[in-house]
């Protein structure tokens, strides 16, 4: 038991190596790669959420469940992109990392943190459902 304990440790040490090795990309960056995209975003290999990204460092949040939020993003310290979005003053930091053609994120600006969340940009729609109307 202790010597698969000591595996699965150094198994997830080894794995975050290469997390704590990239570099955060810039707000210039993240704005020229994701300017006028819709990502969709996974953890695990596990459909997370959508995020469109549009002009003026807008964008349109969803959980995948129809109902969309709209905010705006902001560059923070140690290159964490922050949002804030419509339904909350409260401000969700990340930091993104682009290796190739794999676009990643993380929540926060600590290179230990795992999970790491991938994105893909492709041709799907984002589905937002209208408000609710009437009981």
């Amino acid at each position: 038991m202790r010597k698969t304990l000591s595996l699965l440790t150094l198994f997830g040490l080894l794995a975050a190596l290469p997390l704590a090795a990239q570099t955060p990309m810039t707000a210039a960056e993240f704005e020229r790669f994701t300017s006028g995209k819709t990502l969709f975003f996974g953890l695990r290999g596990e459909p997370y959420g959508v995020e469109k990204y549009m002009e003026n460092r807008r964008v349109r949040w969803s959980f995948l469940d129809g109902q969309c939020k709209d905010g705006e993003w902001f560059a923070a310290q140690n290159n964490q992109i922050c949002f804030v979005y419509e339904d909350s003053p409260e401000q969700h930091c990340w930091q993104f990392f682009l290796d190739g053609d794999q676009f990643s994120a993380r929540v926060g600006d600590d290179p230990n943190v795992v999970p790491l969340y991938e994105a893909q940009d492709t041709s799907e729609k984002m589905l937002c459902l209208g408000p609710d109307i009437g009981v």
